[in-house]
């Protein structure tokens, strides 16, 4: 029996060299992506039913006074109306008191200041009076099918959860090259490789050409 010539041995080391690279990288995407596959892929099916899946809406008012010592900080002027964050011991008074965010940017008018709050599942607003100083808040949630649909949307999910969907969707792309590749390099052994391939992309480009309008 003789030896695999130089060439050939080269060849089958750079082979082997890749094939362990590529089995690497597509098993750490996965790893990193796993979570976040069943995530997408479970509210994937709850918002393409999401008109059979009936939410729990719960809804929470609140109303209080701001004290004396805040008024000159929302006092009326004669100011043109601006976006600007509440002062700062308004919003710790806010925290502190009626235990609500105020954070973000507050629409000032010159009789009002209002602060949306919208959030993955809800919605949340404060409005202060600026003469009074009477503060009303409301805060809404639509349950946690909501929540995770709307995490799925990236809707007012913030920039962290931006960020991961970002990082998310590079593992996805790294799991998805590589396991094409690793299909093109197992294919010689693998028949249907190719067949279920063309499937997967002939199928929703069929119901896309034909069954949308």
């Amino acid at each position: 029996m003789h030896a695999p010539s130089p060439p050939a041995a080269r060849k089958r080391s750079r082979k082997s060299f890749w094939l362990k690279q590529l089995h690497t990288w597509h098993w750490m995407s996965s790893a990193i992506s796993l979570i976040g596959l069943l995530l997408f892929a479970v509210t994937g099916f709850t918002l393409n039913h999401a008109a059979d899946i009936e939410g729990s809406a719960r809804t929470v008012d609140r109303a209080a006074q701001l004290p004396p010592a805040l008024l000159p900080l929302v006092r009326p002027d004669d100011k043109p109306d601006a976006k600007q964050p509440l002062p700062a011991p308004v919003a710790g008074w806010l925290r502190s008191n009626l235990d609500l965010s105020a954070d973000g940017v507050a629409e000032w008018s010159a009789d009002e200041i209002y602060l949306a709050q919208p959030r993955p599942g809800g919605d949340g607003w404060i409005a202060i009076e600026r003469g009074t100083g009477k503060v009303t808040s409301e805060v809404s949630s639509r349950g946690w099918i909501a929540y995770l649909n709307d995490l799925h949307k990236g809707r007012n999910a913030g920039t962290a959860w931006k960020w991961f969907i970002d990082i998310f969707a590079f593992a996805c792309l790294v799991f998805t090259l590589t396991g094409l590749v690793l299909l093109w390099m197992h294919s010689k052994h693998r028949k249907s490789t190719w067949p279920l391939v063309a499937a997967g992309l002939a199928i929703p480009a069929l119901i896309a050409l034909f069954l949308i309008h």
